[in-house]
């Protein structure tokens, strides 16, 4: 069986559901802290050809916090003015009339509550959407028993609980981790490699690692599946 265990994103960009696409398990990590100027909250899109950072507001966000315990402000008004600028940006785009009804559904139904939840949730709801179907957990539900152990002990904690023999990692993690140390503990480490993705977005030069929400805004599902599958094991 193979595990993933990665910090829940909103919206995370394509390379987040490569390692998703490669596990039977994911766990969302949503017992460690958060990270003020990372994915979590927060991606890309685009806007007349251009990368723009959108924000989900968030009730004093901080690094002494756990992401499970920071909530969200994600108030009818921030809403309304998210799904705005992104039926500005994508009306024009060849699958928004397809895609934009169930993410305004899913935007709007967005209760107030951790932005781990919330994160979580976007991206079950783009497997669900895609026909995606993985095991997904939470770590501060099944795996609060390992908090407080070094980062690389809890992970192999984890990976042994779920009965898991493959554990895959972002690519950022070879600085991180080293295959010798999980092989001691009879589990296979691998590390996820995004190819080169590209599509026909404006008639613009192509800005690549946007959210998932830019791929399904130029993409069919069909053509988002086999983008998803476009990756290497290392």
């Amino acid at each position: 069986m193979k595990i993933a265990i990665m910090q829940p994103y909103f919206f995370p960009y394509i390379g987040y559901f490569h390692l998703l696409h490669s596990v039977d398990t994911f766990v969302f990590y949503d017992d460690v802290h958060f990270v003020k100027k990372g994915w979590i909250h927060r991606n890309n899109i685009l806007i007349n050809g251009t990368s723009y950072l959108f924000t989900i507001p968030c009730v004093k966000p901080s690094q002494n916090k756990l992401i499970k315990d920071i909530a969200t402000n994600f108030s009818i008004a921030e809403k309304q003015l998210f799904l705005k600028r992104l039926e500005q940006a994508y009306k024009k785009s060849p699958y928004f009339e397809e895609f934009y009804p169930s993410l305004e559904q899913f935007i709007k139904a967005a209760e107030q509550g951790s932005i781990g939840e919330l994160a979580a949730q976007s991206v079950m709801f783009i497997t669900e959407y895609l026909g995606i179907e993985r095991a997904f957990k939470f770590s501060s539900e099944t795996h609060s028993d390992s908090r407080g152990a070094e980062k690389q002990e809890r992970l192999i904690a984890i990976v042994k609980k779920e009965g898991a023999t493959d554990y895959h990692n972002a690519i950022g993690g070879t600085t991180l981790y080293a295959k010798e140390d999980f092989l001691k503990e009879n589990i296979n480490l691998q590390f996820i490699k995004s190819n080169a993705i590209s599509y026909a977005q404006d008639k613009k030069s192509f800005v690549p690692w946007l959210s998932i929400i830019d791929v399904l805004m130029f993409n069919s599902k069909e053509k988002t599946n086999e983008l998803i599958t476009s990756y290497q094991l290392i």
